[in-house]
């Protein structure tokens, strides 16, 4: 059901139905006119709105952001909400794949790489709000990939990456202390060249991250609806 209503709005974005700035129609209206209820209408608003292709304005209603035709141009992140794609799923991939990537980043991380490292780590103890160590955690990362010299995995799993934070932040502010902490080791033990090391830590962070995303998805489930 979920997919059927981003697929349609995709498709009114698409062929100028739908233009950026402009108005959508109300929760009630959508409702009616996908037949669904309206719990529905707005959990897809929600996941629109985390991606940056909506906007709510207080008192005035949902509206299409000016930039809302970028989506188009993201199609992992949209396979991923056509096929209804879990949050545990994701962070899954990332914990079946990115250790490795950590492993090789400490056997070829160069001083530029290291650099990255530190600039991230800093910008995330530096952050004041969860849209700043959205960007910082998701520099870390970028770098981690980068270190490990495969170009391919540094695309799929930056979106992936993203989307994952996109999702955290839909469910609660994103916290300093845990993903510091678990950064200032990685980068450590890739300074150091310890690929065992950063294999092991990175499934730590992850499998740490996705427990959070859980306990916060079910807190959220059980949570009175207003």
């Amino acid at each position: 059901m979920t997919s059927r209503i981003i697929t349609d709005l995709k498709s009114r974005i698409a062929d100028g139905r739908l233009r950026p700035g402009e108005r959508l129609a109300t929760e009630r209206e959508l409702a009616e006119e996908f037949g669904v209820n309206r719990a529905s209408v707005r959990q897809v608003l929600k996941v629109l709105e985390t991606m940056g292709v909506l906007t709510q304005r207080v008192g005035d209603g949902t509206y299409l952001s000016l930039t809302a035709e970028n989506i188009l141009d993201e199609p992992i992140e949209f396979l991923l909400l056509l096929e209804d794609i879990r949050g545990e799923e994701l962070f899954q991939t990332r914990i079946l794949m990115e250790p490795e990537l950590a492993a090789r980043a400490a056997e070829r991380a160069d001083s530029g790489d290291i650099g990255a490292l530190a600039r991230a780590i800093e910008d995330l103890r530096s952050s004041t709000s969860s849209t700043e160590r959205v960007l910082a955690d998701l520099s870390f990362h970028d770098a981690v990939y980068r270190a490990s010299g495969d170009r391919i995995c540094q695309i799929l799993f930056k979106r992936l990456h993203r989307v994952t934070m996109d999702s955290m932040m839909s469910l609660s502010g994103i916290e300093l202390e845990r993903p510091l902490h678990f950064h200032e080791r990685i980068a450590s033990a890739i300074r150091a060249h310890d690929p065992e090391a950063a294999r092991r830590i990175m499934r730590e962070h992850l499998e740490d991250a996705n427990a959070r995303y859980v306990s916060l998805r079910k807190r959220r489930s059980r949570a009175p609806r207003k």
